[in-house]
């Protein structure tokens, strides 16, 4: 039975370590889109846009709104199997940014923006938080990593901020990814440590 809790956050940063995989998804539904579209002034929601117009199509929409389902599932599932190191704040901080990104896949963008906006909401409040208290929590044993995700905890906070307040400014597209991008990779980051010396090499 000790071994249980070593295999369950082995599992776990197997997961976040897949979740910077999601960028691609981006770009993929991106390049299938019509009429132009800006990772610079466009919403990551965009692309999950069910409907068509002349001006704008996102055909592969099925494909983005599946990213955020699946990876939000991944985000959830991982910090249920490494809630030991995570710690419960931190731990209950990602499983509702998983739940959120889950969410937002189920609440188009062009169907109801005010269900949208509610369901995306948590995720960009989570995240950030999770990472400032995880950079804190091992702040003494892992002062590198702690150092890391202190500093993408402050960046993507602040982020979130500016995309939230900015609207549809010609940067919407940019704040939000940095926002949501650099979590990805230091929730990778600290999952890369949780692994025996032997398979990191």
């Amino acid at each position: 039975m000790t071994d249980l809790p070593t295999r369950a956050a082995r599992l776990g940063a197997i997961a976040f370590l897949l979740r910077p995989t999601y960028i691609a998804t981006e770009v993929v539904t991106a390049a299938a889109t019509t009429g132009g579209y800006s990772f610079m002034s466009d919403s990551v929601s965009k692309l999950g846009e069910v409907g068509c117009t002349a001006a704008y199509c996102s055909p592969w929409h099925e494909v983005m709104n599946g990213s955020f389902m699946a990876y939000g599932m991944l985000l959830a599932g991982g910090a249920l199997l490494m809630a030991k190191p995570l710690g419960p704040w931190v731990t209950g901080l990602l499983v509702v940014s998983g739940v959120s990104s889950y969410a937002t896949g189920l609440a188009p963008l062009d169907q109801d923006a005010t269900l949208h906006a509610i369901a995306a909401t948590p995720l960009f409040v989570g995240q950030p938080l999770a990472l400032l208290l995880l950079g804190w929590r091992v702040r003494q044993q892992r002062p590198r990593s702690s150092k890391a995700l202190l500093a993408t905890g402050a960046v993507t906070a602040a982020a979130a901020v500016g995309f939230i307040v900015s609207g549809d400014d010609g940067a919407a597209g940019a704040l939000e990814r940095l926002a949501l991008w650099p979590v990805l990779v230091g929730l990778a980051g600290f999952a890369w440590t949780q692994l025996p010396r032997r398979r990191r090499r």
